[in-house]
């Protein structure tokens, strides 16, 4: 299937702001002693799961291959809270992402939860990176770029 429209070429600024954003979270989960780049990886497979985005599931998952990801892992990232295979910080940021992806109302006992799990600094870059792969998985799905055309870099 073809891409319905090149969102690249129709809104480069806006895609400009989108990848600045992608650059941050990239260096803040590199130097994140909590929050590495596969557990971000991870999330964003989980929540693209959760979105229903084909073409995303097919891209994080073949970033997280290129990094070395285990395939039990990914595919058990469906039913992550029955595996065994994901540390504890990685449960924490599945849940962060999960819950907020789901809309679910954060009280203060959850945002305390995930304080505590993560960090403050890690809490802040993981919700900016789960409303970040909110944001690309319906900008995606509104577009259609053919699934499986994605090559990790």
């Amino acid at each position: 299937m073809a891409l319905r429209t090149n969102y690249f070429e129709l809104a480069p600024k806006a895609i400009h702001i989108l990848m600045s954003q992608e650059d941050y979270l990239a260096e803040q989960f590199a130097a994140s002693d909590t929050v590495t780049k596969r557990t971000w990886e991870l999330v964003k497979l989980r929540v693209s799961q959760i979105n229903q985005c084909a073409f995303c599931v097919d891209m994080h998952s073949k970033e997280l291959m290129s990094q070395g990801e285990t395939p039990e892992r990914i595919i058990g990232l469906s039913a992550w809270r029955d595996m065994p295979m994901y540390s504890g910080t990685e449960r924490a940021a599945l849940e962060w992402g999960e819950h907020l992806t789901t809309g679910q109302r954060v009280d203060d006992i959850r945002h305390q939860e995930a304080v505590q799990s993560l960090g403050e600094q890690a809490v802040v870059d993981l919700t900016i990176a789960v409303n970040a792969i909110n944001s690309w998985n319906r900008i995606v799905k509104a577009f259609k770029p053919e699934v499986g055309s994605y090559k990790p870099r």
